[in-house]
């Protein structure tokens, strides 16, 4: 594993665990996480619009990000792409234990790095106030986050029958 491993550090900084992760499984936590993207982009900017009333936007938006893993039911069956991407994603930050077929780290590690590197052009949009920019950069980074669901999908295609737990999770047995 390695030392300064950033996908375990936001998991542990979301306090995802087994339920946790169980109930963003379901479609409605990934799509609304999707489309939630938008206001979190408002909320973020709304200060440059609006000054320090942003910063209940802000703090919704936060709140937001926080309680969406939690606030629907596990699914009860794992059929669609958004449940089949979230147990990719677990398999491949599982990948220390089980470990994963190397083209699929590779694309995890590509896709997040676009994703990374469109997050650092937000803020230096920010930080110059342009909005276009961090807009746009903002959805670029939204777009490489989806190809790296997408990805996940795969991973799980390869990896659902490789331990007792996997195929009890593609059982929706959480």
């Amino acid at each position: 594993m390695v030392p300064f491993d950033i996908f375990n550090i936001s998991e542990r900084l979301m306090s995802m665990n087994r339920a946790t992760w169980a109930r963003h499984a379901n479609p409605w936590s990934v799509y609304s996480r999707i489309v939630g993207g938008s206001f979190v982009f408002a909320a973020l900017w709304s200060p440059f619009w609006i000054g320090y009333w942003g910063i209940p936007a802000i703090l919704l938006a936060a709140l937001w990000v926080r309680l969406n893993p939690r606030m629907f039911p596990a699914p009860t069956h794992t059929d669609g792409w958004a449940t089949q991407a979230v147990l990719g994603e677990r398999a491949f930050l599982n990948r220390a234990q089980v470990p994963i077929p190397r083209h699929h780290a590779v694309a995890a590690y590509v896709t997040s790095a676009l994703a990374g590197l469109f997050l650092l052009i937000v803020v230096a949009a920010f930080l110059t106030r342009d909005f276009w920019l961090a807009l746009t950069a903002w959805h670029a980074a939204t777009i490489a986050k989806l190809w790296f669901c997408d990805r996940m999908t795969w991973l799980w295609a390869d990896m659902k029958t490789a331990t007792a737990k996997y195929r009890a999770w593609t059982s929706a047995e959480w």
